[in-house]
Formats: C-alpha cells, sequence, structure tokens
C-alpha cells in the first residue's frame, strides 16, 4: 500500500468539507441535529441526577436547560477569545 502524502491544513479542510457535503446529500441534517441535542441533554441529565439524585424530574429537567445554556454559551466564549488571538497574532 503506498504512503499518501500528508495533506496541508489547507487541503484537510476542503477534505472534510467534502465529507460533510456527501454525508448531507445522503442524510436529512435536521433530524441530525434534533438527535444530536437530544442526546446533549440526556448527557447534561444525566450529570445533574448523578449531581443530586433527590431532584425531582421537573427540577433535573430545569438544571439540565440550565447547563446545556452554560455549555453552549462557553464554547461561543471561547470561540470569540480564539479569535480575538488569531486576530492579534495577525496583527503583530
Amino acid at each position: 500500500m503506498a504512503k499518501r502524502p500528508k495533506l496541508t491544513p489547507e487541503q484537510r479542510q476542503e477534505s472534510a468539507r467534502i465529507a460533510a457535503l456527501t454525508r448531507w446529500a445522503k442524510e436529512d441534517p435536521a433530524a441530525q441535529a434534533a438527535r444530536g441535542q437530544a442526546g446533549l441533554l440526556a448527557k447534561f441529565e444525566r450529570e445533574v441526577r448523578a449531581a443530586d439524585p433527590t431532584a425531582s424530574d421537573a427540577e433535573v429537567v430545569r438544571r439540565a436547560e440550565a447547563a446545556r445554556a452554560a455549555h453552549m454559551r462557553r464554547l461561543a466564549f471561547n470561540r470569540e477569545r480564539a479569535r480575538q488571538a488569531r486576530k492579534a497574532a495577525r496583527a503583530t
């Protein structure tokens, strides 16, 4: 088997885009997104239940939704900080 040459970051990114478009040409992205969001919420519900097994079902759902919102905001915050760092690095 021939050894493939290493891809540049730009080539890897383009390869990933091609793979994603190929996948979405065969599947419904809305169904996949819904499944992913349900799985993420279930993860937070498990974490809340593990932290407080006596919490009512309604309280577990409330806390899980808050944990999910905090997670999404944390991702957005970190993404913005990374953008600023890249911008600052290009400016120097």
